[in-house]
């Protein structure tokens, strides 16, 4: 498992399915194997799958461990109810509450106003913000709140974070930055301007989570 979870942080989704479903075939209810199988499903954009195996792992590994990822299933699935369920499990722990803003802002069924002043908590904790990764989610989101909120001039300095900050992170980071970046120009209307950045974000990383969901959101795009 180890070899599949250094190929998923190199961006070898490919290679880490490869080696993780032979375990998965021959252990599947071990919680460990449960949990990574998970984190190669979602990487490589099936979150229906992760979210059954990380709520079969989540029983035996506890909440702190898996909850957090498992928001971001559900927001990816657009099954709001149950991303606010499982973050309510671990409120304080930073991933969650990253994913329970993406998905109170972009999910179907998502408070919008909740999200805009969850993206406003996350946007002040330097904390969150203090590695690339955080903060380039974090600009992200802040981007889609100013667009919802029709603040374009914010919108549009929060996005060029995201983007410089994007630019210091592997390509299935940037492609889920770009899906967000997207998400935050369609709510400004700027459609033109959404699916040439969900387009590379597809070409960023092809089988990424990021790409999938760019992909979902471009094909929704009025022609």
């Amino acid at each position: 498992m180890l070899a599949a979870e250094e190929a998923l942080d190199g961006g070898e989704v490919e290679r880490a399915r490869e080696l993780m479903a032979p375990l998965l075939a021959r252990f599947p209810r071990l919680a460990v194997v449960q949990e990574v199988a998970a984190d190669v499903l979602y990487a490589g954009g099936d979150p229906l799958s992760a979210a059954s195996l990380w709520e079969s792992a989540l029983r035996k590994l506890g909440a702190p461990r898996v909850a957090p990822r498992l928001v971001a299933a559900y927001t990816a699935l657009n099954r709001a109810g149950d991303a606010r369920r499982v973050a309510a499990l671990v409120p304080d722990d930073a991933l969650a509450r990253i994913t329970l803003a993406w998905c109170e802002l972009a999910a179907i069924g998502g408070d919008r106003e909740r999200g805009r002043v969850l993206a406003a908590e996350l946007d002040q904790d330097r904390e969150v913000r203090g590695t690339p990764s955080g903060d380039a989610m974090v600009a992200a989101l802040a981007a889609i709140a100013s667009a919802q909120a029709g603040d374009l001039q914010r919108m549009r300095a929060s996005l060029d974070r995201a983007q410089a900050r994007s630019a210091e992170l592997p390509p299935h980071d940037r492609a889920f930055i770009g899906y967000l970046g997207g998400i935050a120009l369609r709510e400004a209307g700027a459609t033109s301007d959404a699916r040439e950045t969900w387009t590379m974000a597809m070409d960023a990383a092809p089988e990424s989570i990021g790409a999938a969901l760019a992909r979902r959101e471009r094909s929704h795009l009025p022609d």
